[in-house]
């Protein structure tokens, strides 16, 4: 209401002044001097009196800003306007699932348009059909990097303290406990390629496509929690609980790979042997008929290629793989650091999922 009423009055102010400062009518030359006066001085930057002098200064540098602020504000109106008389903002097709409102952008931004292979309208806004993949089922499950330096056994024994904690709050709610993992496993990854990517901009230098490398694996993480949150609810001192455990685990870990990146790589390495063990246990209450198998969420479908009728465990499955290539990478970063090399002088593993 404040920026159609600021219209209104600008539209009624310029035209009081239109027609004294800027009509072409208004021409009048002093006699015997020959120079304009009135509206044509002021229009060619020759005021003839104190108001005009200061008018001219506004004149020539305020409307550029204020046709642009005028132009906007004209706009948002006539597209207020257009959605009364519509009844309303009007839907269009796409979103996470749900309606999506349209968003008409004064930038001339326009809304991506994606299709399946098929033809089909792509639904998901939080990842497009090229950022989907099949899972590499293939993977070994058992590979566990054996604790033998001092930062090593540090790292594994403060992964091993940390289950305890968490056993005991899920014991055999998986659902919830997946998505609880999830929330802190995708910590990691942001804050390896944050730093990274602040020390490639000091050093100026390549980062050997780790950065890339890191935000893939906390996007994967992200997708994670995605997924299971179509399959568990999480109460509200659940959600509480992540705010804690998400703000503790961010500012350790920053800390932490400031200090020493091969221990804060090592120990997500052994975070996701844990997380691997996790999966394998919902894998089996789920085969005892413990926890219901039920269709896998829409969102999981898309991202990992699955067939439609795929369900829960087929999910668990794929995301445990997911954790296990988390792994690897992982302890391969720590390994190039004890080797007394930097990230960028050894390829990232990109795309490796």
């Amino acid at each position: 209401m404040m920026i159609r009423g600021a219209t209104r009055m600008t539209r009624t102010v310029m035209g009081h002044m239109g027609p004294r400062y800027f009509s072409t009518a208004i021409l009048r030359n002093d006699a015997g001097t020959g120079v304009m006066t009135g509206a044509a001085g002021f229009m060619h930057g020759v005021p003839v009196n104190p108001s005009e002098k200061a008018l001219v200064t506004w004149v020539r540098h305020i409307p550029v800003m204020g046709s642009r602020s005028a132009s906007t504000m004209a706009l948002n109106d006539k597209q207020h306007d257009k959605k009364v008389e519509n009844g309303g903002t009007a839907a269009s097709g796409g979103g996470d699932g749900g309606d999506e409102k349209s968003v008409v952008s004064y930038w001339g931004v326009p809304p991506s348009k994606v299709t399946k292979e098929d033809g089909t309208e792509w639904k998901w806004n939080c990842f497009r059909p090229w950022e989907t993949y099949k899972a590499d089922l293939t993977i070994d499950l058992t590979k566990h990097h054996a604790p033998t330096t001092f930062l090593d056994k540090f790292a594994y024994w403060t992964v091993k303290a940390l289950r305890y904690p968490t056993d005991i709050f899920f014991q055999r709610r998986y659902g919830c406990r997946a998505m609880m993992l999830e929330t802190v496993a995708a910590v990691p990854g942001m804050v390896g390629g944050m730093l990274l990517h602040c020390k490639s901009l000091r050093r100026f230098e390549q980062s050997g496509g780790w950065i890339k490398a890191l935000l893939e694996e906390a996007e994967n993480e992200r997708m994670h929690l995605m997924t299971f949150m179509e399959v568990a609810k999480p109460n509200w001192y659940e959600r509480a609980l992540v705010f804690a455990v998400q703000g503790v685990f961010f500012n350790a870990y920053f800390v932490t790979y400031l200090v020493s990146p091969k221990l804060a790589h090592r120990i997500v390495g052994y975070l996701e042997e844990e997380a691997i063990h996790s999966y394998t246990e919902f894998l089996k209450e789920l085969d005892k008929g413990n926890i219901e198998n039920v269709p896998a969420p829409a969102i999981a479908i898309d991202y990992w290629r699955l067939p439609k009728d795929s369900t829960l465990r087929d999910v668990v499955v794929v995301v445990r793989a997911d954790e296990a290539h988390h792994r690897d990478v992982n302890h391969f970063a720590s390994d190039i650091h004890y080797q007394g090399q930097q990230l960028k002088d050894s390829p990232a593993p990109i795309g490796y999922h």
